[in-house]
């Protein structure tokens, strides 16, 4: 699933076409899988802080819900997979800056094509499990 995954995203990414790598994923189960994933990110949140947390917790969250596509969830999926697992097209040790770049642009990418998912009510989970996490967020008025 993985594997597919990074496919569709880096071919999606291409304009080429996916249809039949999505259609291998129509009765994956995304929870399970996705909670895997959750559990190997969770630990580094706070070393990434906040700032850089809440687009995975947009993606968490967009993930769980039932209204997102197959499409979507496999590059959801695909590109928290790529940020956080050790392999890289640009590696990080290497290139430095460009290895982080990379991984940032797969980010935006996704959040590009998913963003009109991320609804009031994602965003209020995302904010309380912040505020969980990190502390509440106050602003000086």
């Amino acid at each position: 699933m993985l594997t597919i995954c990074l496919l569709i995203l880096i071919g999606y990414y291409l304009k080429k076409p996916v249809g039949a790598l999505v259609n291998k994923l129509k009765n994956a189960d995304w929870s399970e899988k996705f909670s895997a994933l959750w559990q190997h990110i969770q630990p580094y949140t706070k070393k990434a802080g906040r700032t850089a947390t809440k687009p995975l917790l947009q993606f968490y969250y967009v993930v769980t819900d039932s209204e997102t596509s197959t499409l979507d969830k496999a590059l959801i999926y695909g590109c928290i997979a790529y940020v956080v697992l050790p392999f890289s097209l640009i590696p990080r040790a290497v290139y430095k800056f460009l290895g982080i770049m990379d991984e940032a642009a797969a980010v935006l990418f996704v959040y590009s094509k998913i963003k009109n998912k991320i609804t009031p009510t994602i965003n209020t989970k995302v904010e309380a499990t912040l505020d969980q996490w990190f502390g509440a967020e106050y602003a000086v008025i």
